[in-house]
């Protein structure tokens, strides 16, 4: 478990909090805990509300509530507030961690999938869960940008980032860059070429199969793709819903497959799969030893897809050729981490490595889309009026 000091923003209200989470001066306005905003992006869509209607604190260090000390340390910080901002499942809030939190009335989340939040124990509990998909306020004006519709996988900026890892691994952009920078190098090595290559999609969503349309159209690549209850009907009818013909040339566009036959034929294999106790480590040594040592693996889904260790291993080993990993076990990354060796992978062996720190949701627009939303709904509340994107 990370541990890192405690970085505290305030900015309606000026407040310390020591390393149990609590305040030196008490609230006698309602009170909003904003989590793991890393890059301080939820201050101006808050600016406005006024300290004697609502206090605001911001925490940029994030507190894992996994094990009963976590639990209790997180719980301490956050007891006191009656509204929490959480990005998404960066913070889990499972029934542990709610039952320990008496005053918490509104819990505001960012995304579309909440398979971390335990719903039931929320409305158990009497705390409102509300979303924020990514449309951007109800009542913005012309000269404030709205959001999109994200559950159309092609305009999420995850399908950017990912394709933007496929490509530094590709085409040795990470490794030469560095070498250009820091050394007296130049070319590093061979790039790859993506056209007519297998690309291997596991998790046939939204984004999934955005990033497999791109694939397809873009480089002429043979897609084939697995999910624990993917069918080729289904992949036919996910090829129909995103503008993609059923077959072409005799061959399935969206080929389903089994997870066996995906990691022994794909040159690129890409994570999209939603994270449950069941698809934990769906990715561990026996699949990574069935891949091509020529092989490239990109996950921008979730860490615990992939059993780190394992990783690790094959990696160190040059099992295969390389892998680019936005997304991790512990978020933030702690210092010690095996990710952050400089100078060490693609080197003597080992393959090569392309990390970002879990960027495919970071995106201008969603996020000021997500805080306007979240804003919004903060604002609902105070007036007395009723949320909007209730989940519980």
């Amino acid at each position: 478990m990370q541990s890192t000091r405690l970085i505290c923003k305030t900015r309606i209200r000026t407040a310390c909090h020591d390393a149990r989470g609590m305040s030196s001066s008490s609230a006698r306005a309602p009170s909003l805990a904003i989590l793991d905003d890393y890059l301080d992006m939820s201050g101006p869509h808050f600016k406005h509300i006024s300290s004697s209607k609502l206090n605001i604190d911001t925490f940029s260090n994030t507190i894992h509530p996994v094990t009963p000390v976590e639990i209790d340390r997180l719980a301490a910080r956050l007891n006191q507030y009656e509204l929490i901002s959480t990005i998404r499942e960066r913070t889990p809030f499972q029934a542990p961690l709610l039952r320990k939190l008496p005053n918490l009335k509104l819990l505001l989340a960012t995304g579309t999938q909440f398979e971390m939040f335990d719903l039931k124990a929320a409305q158990e509990f009497g705390i409102t869960v509300v979303a924020a998909p990514g449309l951007g306020r109800t009542d913005a004006g012309p000269a404030q940008k709205r959001g999109t519709n994200i559950k159309k996988g092609g305009s999420h900026p995850t399908t950017q980032h990912t394709w933007a890892l496929i490509l530094s691994l590709a085409r040795n952009i990470a490794a030469d860059d560095a070498a250009l920078k820091s050394t007296s190098g130049w070319q590093t090595g061979p790039a790859i070429g993506l056209t007519g290559k297998t690309l291997g999609v596991v998790g046939l969503g939204r984004l999934g199969a955005a990033v497999a349309k791109i694939g397809y159209l873009a480089f002429g690549m043979r897609i084939v793709c697995w999910s624990a209850n993917l069918t080729q009907d289904k992949a036919d009818q996910m090829a129909r819903n995103i503008g993609l013909p059923v077959e072409e040339d005799g061959q399935r566009v969206f080929q389903a497959v089994s997870k066996e036959e995906l990691l022994k034929s794909s040159d690129v294999i890409s994570m999209h799969y939603v994270l449950s106790e069941r698809s934990r480590g769906i990715i561990a040594a026996p699949e990574l030893a069935l891949m091509k040592k020529s092989a490239l693996l990109v996950n921008t889904s979730r860490g615990p897809l992939i059993d780190q260790m394992s990783l690790v291993e094959a990696l160190e080993n040059g099992r295969i050729r390389g892998a680019a990993i936005d997304v991790f076990e512990t978020e933030p990354l702690p210092l010690e981490s095996p990710w952050r060796r400089a100078g060490y992978w693609g080197a003597d062996g080992r393959s090569r490595l392309v990390t970002t720190p879990h960027m495919g949701y970071v995106d201008e627009g969603l996020m000021n889309a997500w805080y306007g939303e979240t804003a919004e709904n903060v604002e609902r509340y105070l007036d007395g009026r009723e949320v909007l994107h209730r989940l519980a």
